[in-house]
């Protein structure tokens, strides 16, 4: 038996989100600062640039896999496995580590205790995949952590045009099943915008998906019918998303730092 105190409890901390087995902590002050730093943790805390962890109960799932070196510590019965079930799973997730940009191997963990993620900048967002009908795409890098259940596969644009001029790559990670995945995202979750298809079409002037359904058929189009009125419109080519489902779309976190 263990207890945790002065963590979510501490004045200083506040619980921001809570899903399935996981809980987002959020650090209201930095209060290890040194003079020189402070004026900008000051600032950084006015603009909402603070740290965040994830917080996993492995009591309320049947294990959670996270990305390579995401475990800051552990408590209680908890058990870290590679989650590798033979060779051909091995070379299989290898494949998929380097064409989507992930961790070859993520580690599974299991038990009843509390386990701990590394603390970001970054917004962490939670999203059940019973919201997604039981599949979403995700974006390059955003993927943290995810019921240990839930199916991870590679999945390959419809059409090469979609990798060359979409700036999304050929492939991308998609998540199958049923639980709850953490994303870590630059834009908050209070500025996504949530577009629903039903058998409809999303046009998108540059990369700004960050998750979608997979029922979804994403390619890149001419922004007009001709060439001459692409160009005229001054948008070129721009990302489709079309079908029925789901699109999560960050226009304002999406900017490169130092970007105006």
């Amino acid at each position: 038996m263990y207890t945790i105190n002065n963590f979510t409890n501490n004045d200083d901390v506040r619980i921001i989100e809570q899903k399935g087995p996981f809980t987002v902590a959020e650090y209201i002050r930095d209060l290890s600062v040194l003079p020189s730093t402070a004026m900008a943790a000051y600032f950084c805390n006015e603009m909402n640039v603070r740290k965040r962890q994830v917080i996993c109960d492995l009591s309320k799932a049947n294990g959670i896999t996270c990305q390579a070196g995401a475990m800051q510590w552990s408590v209680g019965n908890v058990n870290a496995t590679t989650g590798i079930k033979g060779v051909g799973d091995l070379l299989g997730k290898t494949m998929r580590g380097k064409v989507t940009g992930e961790s070859a191997i993520k580690p599974e963990y299991k038990g009843d205790g509390t386990l701990v993620l590394e603390p970001t900048y970054k917004h962490i967002i939670l999203l059940d995949l019973a919201d997604w009908n039981g599949s979403v795409v995700l974006d390059d890098g955003l993927f943290l952590a995810c019921d240990a259940s839930i199916k991870q596969k590679a999945v390959m644009r419809s059409n090469f045009s979609s990798a060359v001029a979409g700036g999304e790559g050929l492939f991308n990670l998609s998540l199958n099943g049923n639980g709850v995945c953490c994303l870590e995202s630059r834009c908050p979750k209070e500025e996504l915008i949530e577009v629903t298809l039903d058998n409809d079409v999303l046009k998108v002037d540059g990369s700004l998906a960050i998750a979608w359904s997979s029922t979804l058929n994403f390619t890149v189009e001419r922004s007009g019918k001709t060439l001459i009125g692409s160009a005229a419109s001054g948008e070129g080519l721009v990302n489709v998303y079309r079908g029925t489902g789901k699109v999560l779309l960050a226009p304002v976190g999406r900017l490169p730092l130092g970007t105006i």
